[in-house]
């Protein structure tokens, strides 16, 4: 499939992506590679000329409600299920960075 000038450098393919490969498993990586792109290389002689492009190959429409304002929902009864509070104001979670403390 790939043409006989394509070559890929899975080593420098790897160290750009910053991964470790096992010397045995390059050739394999290779002629994958080379595959793929002798594939791609085969659908861009494919006349696409009449072909609008699309982004899905369905249409996509918002399936979301409409946003009606409404009364909201009473403060208490939303601090009410949260696990612990701060002064009975601030929802208390655990601490994200080492060493802050509440001030």
């Amino acid at each position: 499939m790939a043409e006989q000038g394509t070559k890929i450098d899975v080593a420098q393919v790897a160290s750009l992506a910053r991964l470790s490969l096992p010397q045995d498993m390059i050739p394999r990586l290779q002629s994958e590679m080379e595959q793929i792109v002798g594939y791609v290389e085969m659908l861009a002689e494919l006349d696409v000329s009449g072909i609008e492009p699309t982004a899905h190959a369905v249409a996509r429409t918002n399936v979301l409600r409409d946003d009606v304002p409404s009364d909201p929902f009473p403060r208490e009864a939303m601090l009410a299920n949260a696990p612990d509070l701060i002064e009975g104001e601030l929802v208390k979670v655990p601490q994200v960075l080492p060493g802050e403390g509440i001030a």
